[in-house]
């Protein structure tokens, strides 16, 4: 991920296996990384049972908010692939209870099949 990206604000995919460190004491028994995504030093993480956003907070990072989506809180999704002019793809997530989505930009080149993949097999199980 160049510098401009992380700036932008722009995602880069993450290996899930590098996530399980990050992730001790936050995933239950059984449940695994299956596809991650980072931005900036933020991750998103998809796991077959939910999506949890990871937002790393302060100078240290020492403070971090784990947000919890159970797919079956997932009212609907969006997922746009980049286009010849806009080299950024949109993953939009609405949540039950919550009028606005939850967005994230990603980079060109980013698995956009993958996550739709992946938010589909989790809210249509």
């Amino acid at each position: 991920m160049g510098i401009f990206d992380g700036l932008l604000g722009h995602g880069s995919a993450v290996d899930p296996a590098d996530l399980s460190k990050r992730l001790n004491g936050v995933l239950i028994d059984g449940e695994a990384p299956e596809l991650a995504f980072k931005v900036i030093r933020d991750f998103f993480v998809f796991t077959q049972f939910r999506v949890i956003l990871v937002d790393i907070q302060g100078m240290t990072g020492s403070k971090v908010d784990y947000m919890s989506i159970p797919y079956r809180a997932i009212t609907r999704f969006s997922v746009e692939t980049a286009g010849t002019f806009d080299l950024d793809s949109e993953l939009k997530i609405w949540v039950s209870g919550s009028s606005e989505p939850i967005a994230k930009t990603l980079k060109k080149g980013a698995d956009v099949r993958g996550i739709q993949r992946a938010l589909a097999t989790g809210v249509l199980r």
